[in-house]
């Protein structure tokens, strides 16, 4: 199957120049590129989501604090001053 897109000149340069640095054929450095990421993409949802069920599970049992706590706690952590 064949893809075409254009690409800007910068980064046609910069995909040029490391395919050279690695000895490769562009078109699989393009094709590493985009596989890579796609597959950072799926992880990062999936983490995600198993972040935010988590998260679900934990106030359904219970376990949570109030804002005001959360924030005093961020005031503290990064110096923040207090709104009045």
């Amino acid at each position: 199957m064949s893809i075409v897109v254009t690409l800007n000149s910068k980064l046609e340069a910069l995909l040029y120049s490391r395919a050279a640095k690695q000895g490769q054929d562009i078109n699989f450095i393009v094709s590493e590129l985009l596989a890579n990421i796609l597959d950072w993409e799926e992880k990062d949802s999936e983490e995600a989501i198993k972040g935010i069920q988590s998260g679900l599970n934990d106030f359904e049992a219970g376990r949570f604090r109030s804002f005001q706590d959360f924030t005093e706690e961020q005031r503290h952590k990064y110096n923040l001053p207090v709104n009045s």
